[in-house]
């Protein structure tokens, strides 16, 4: 029992760098056995719908035989290595489980003697988990680059997500610093398992009983900062991926210094570009859900994304000829691009302007960031100035707003 608490420890700890496990999606359902994935109830994930998930998050071992260095499980790395038996992964997913300790599983690998051998392990773990403990909890699965078809196509049909990393925005910085890897590897998996899903799906609305394939679908994961990338290639292969392969999300990771060896990357002291992973994160949301073009977030004009203000307000600064917005004539794609009023806010402008014309003080309630968005936007009583204050003005005001707003200073962390 001390030798599989060990290993826990060493292999948790070593999963964490891995962001990429996100739970929402899935409506995998409880039919008698143990667990249920589609409701809510040691690693912390959030679904669609704002539910707190918690997921035992491991590796089934650290042992690799890359030596990519930018990984702490790189093979030339002097850490302790451990791993989980097939039998020991099983157990200990069951037994955090019926503690209520957790609510699903994410399990990923280091690659050990080849790709298709661990994949081959993985399959195992999760296989036994759905057919001989019945669990029909959440379980995100690390796809094996190089793993064969047919072993990603029968996990597919035991796990929830499946997610396989780029590691790096672009070839050229991959093989600097991970000259063994290559993104081909990541996108043949990445095609197939799109492609069974479309398949299933088809077959779905002709075979009533079509088994289920990666319900929540697919999510990548990028390292940045860990070679010289602009934000524009970043968002360039994420605006890809999301066209080509329909990824659920991807997911951007600050790179963590751990190779003081290596002269390539970015040394132990430097600090994570915590802030650049945040405005990376703003301006995906901006390509998924408020219908920006990535031209308009980052172009070759304008390759990187402002640090001190977040993208939706940058691109507001650079087109000035669009604003102010009349709020209660404009429509829902023009109000969602107005800096400090969300989806939902603009679900509910559309929806009150109904029973008349809107005025500041009804706006205000509705839960939007007025002092952001009065820049951009007038209502039934606005006093319309003509020739708009000077946007770098607007700037100014802004940041010194936010400056002296501590809740405008978490959304660092908490977007």
């Amino acid at each position: 029992m001390h030798r599989l608490e060990e290993k826990l420890k060493i292999l948790a700890d070593a999963a964490k760098y891995d962001v990429s496990c996100s739970s929402s999606g899935s409506k995998r359902q409880n039919t008698g056995g143990i667990g249920d994935a589609s409701f809510g109830g040691i690693c912390h994930t959030y679904t669609e719908d704002g539910r707190c998930v918690s997921l035992l998050k491991i590796l089934l071992t650290n042992h690799c035989i890359y030596d990519c260095a930018f990984c702490v499980s790189r093979k030339s790395n002097d850490i302790q290595r451990a791993a989980f038996t097939v039998q020991e992964a099983v157990d200990l997913t069951m037994n955090f489980y019926r503690r209520n300790y957790i609510e699903g599983l994410f399990l990923s690998s280091g690659i050990f003697k080849n790709a298709d051998f661990t994949m081959e392990r993985l399959l195992r773990v999760v296989k036994k988990l759905r057919t001989e403990e019945r669990y029909n909890g959440y379980i995100h699965l690390k796809t094996i680059p190089g793993a064969s078809d047919e072993l990603i196509k029968e996990a597919g049909t035991y796990v929830d997500r499946m997610s396989i990393n780029l590691e790096l925005p672009t070839e050229a910085g991959l093989k600097m610093v991970a000259p063994d890897k290559d993104h081909a590897s990541v996108r043949k998996p990445l095609a197939f398992v799109n492609e069974q899903i479309q398949a299933y799906k088809a077959e779905s609305a002709l075979i009533k009983h079509t088994p289920i394939f990666v319900p929540a679908g697919q999510s990548t994961q990028m390292v940045i900062g860990a070679t010289p990338e602009t934000d524009f290639e970043i968002m360039q292969v994420a605006n890809e991926f999301y066209q080509k392969y329909q990824l659920k999300r991807v997911y951007y990771s600050g790179y963590i210094p751990i190779n003081n060896q290596n002269s390539l990357l970015p040394q132990i002291g430097s600090a994570p570009p915590v802030v650049r992973e945040n405005r990376l994160y703003q301006a995906d949301w901006l390509l998924r859900f408020y219908d920006f073009t990535l031209e308009e977030i980052v172009n070759p004009l304008h390759v990187n994304l402002e640090l001190d203000i977040d993208p939706k307000l940058s691109w507001a600064l650079r087109n000035p000829q669009l604003f102010p917005v009349n709020i209660n004539t404009a429509d829902y794609k023009m109000i969602i691009r107005i800096p400090g009023i969300g989806r939902q806010s603009a679900m509910k402008i559309i929806q009150a302007r109904k029973f008349g014309k809107l005025h500041e003080y009804q706006v205000k309630k509705m839960g939007i960031a007025f002092n952001r968005a009065q820049h951009f936007m007038y209502c039934a009583d606005s006093v319309i100035r003509l020739g708009m204050p000077v946007m770098q003005s607007i700037r100014n005001n802004i940041l010194k707003a936010s400056t002296n707003n501590k809740l405008f200073q978490t959304q660092l962390t908490l977007f």
